[in-house]
This record gives structure tokens, sequence and C-alpha cells, in this order.
């Protein structure tokens, strides 16, 4: 019991993590999509190279430098801000090809059977195009949110203590691997969580249809 206690002093900023990473790059996750699929070359193509970029280093580098790099330039973030902003833009990219991949699934007849019946363009993409996105991209967000809470453990790169580094530390102080597995349920408890509520969230929007 005093593992599990001195464990759980890391789940606040775990959760901290998850939270304010997921909050913010879901939304930029679509404003990325859109830009992405924007008409104007030379904005698809910095959004393309963003993406990339984003997806084609690993996320630990990414936390790196956004906290020991852009101090060399003048900007400096607090621990914890330089891990959410790292997540955040890793994250984004990543909701970004989702979304895209979704916004393309919808059949272009759809909208344009709606723009003959007087749809604007806000109300064509609140009423039909967004709603299909995300019942179509909801199991590959559900997959990229469990993955953010177990990215979560790279906190440790810029000396942060969560839930798997107060493990380590204890496993390292009384040689014993039991931290490790308190760790590890504690990390399958919260995918659990998250995977019920998508599962709720898919049967209501089958049940809404």
């Amino acid at each position: 019991m005093s593992y599990l206690l001195q464990i759980l002093n890391g789940l606040n900023l775990t959760l901290t993590v998850f939270f304010w990473s997921l909050l913010i790059s879901f939304p930029l996750g679509m404003l990325v999509a859109i830009l992405r699929l924007s008409k104007i070359k030379i904005v698809s193509k910095i959004t393309a190279v963003y993406i990339w970029i984003l997806r084609g280093t690993p996320l630990l580098l990414q936390i790196l430098f956004v906290f020991f790099g852009l101090p060399e330039i003048g900007i400096f973030f607090s621990r914890t801000n330089a891990i959410v902003i790292a997540f955040v833009l890793n994250y984004a990219a990543y909701f970004g090809e989702i979304f895209r991949a979704g916004i393309q699934s919808i059949e272009k007849g759809q909208k344009e059977a709606a723009e003959i019946l007087g749809f604007s363009p806000m109300q064509i993409n609140r009423r039909i195009v967004l709603p299909q996105v995300m019942k179509r991209t909801l199991p590959s967000i559900g997959n990229e949110v469990i993955t953010l809470v177990k990215d979560t453990a790279l906190v440790y790169a810029v000396g942060q203590s969560d839930i798997l580094k107060i493990a380590k530390g204890i496993v390292n102080r009384d040689g014993t691997l039991v931290p490790f597995l308190i760790a590890g349920c504690i990390y399958l408890a919260l995918t659990y969580v998250i995977t019920k509520v998508f599962d709720h969230i898919e049967q209501k929007i089958s049940y809404d249809e």
C-alpha cells in the first residue's frame, strides 16, 4: 500500500499533461487538417512539412528541443509547459492526418446535394461533414488518446516525476519490481476508462442513427 501511495503522487502530473495535451491538440488537429486540404498551395505545403517533421521525429526529441533548445534563442518555458507544448504540437499533427482522411472520405455528392438545398458552407460542415468525420475517425482517435496516456511517461526527460519515474526510483532504492507492476496497473486502469468512454460514444452515435 505504501508503494501505491507513493506512486500515485505522480498521477496528478500524468493527468495534467494528458488533459491539457488532449484539450488543445484535438481542435488544433482539425485546424491542421483544414490547412492541409487548403486550395492555397503554400498553406497546404507548409502544413504538410509541419506534419512530416512532427510525425517523423521522436516525441522525446521534441520535448527536449522545446525545453532545452528554444532557450538558446531566448524562448523559455517551465518544465510542465514545455512538455504540454511538445505534446500538443506532436498530437495535433497526428490528429490532423486522422481528420484529413475522414474529411476526404466524405462523398462530394453529399456536399453538392446540400448546396442545391441551400445549405451554407458553415451548415454543410457542421451538419453533414463534421458528424460523419467524427464517426468515421472515432476508432483512430481512441487509439491516439490511449497512446497519449502512455506517452506521458516521457516527462522524465526534463526531470518531472510522473507515475513511471517515481516507480523507477522506488525500484532502484528497494530492489523490488513491485512498483513497476503497480505503475503498469495504473496505466491499464487509465486506458480501460478511456476505452469504455469511447465505446460508450460509439454506441451512442450508432443509437442516434
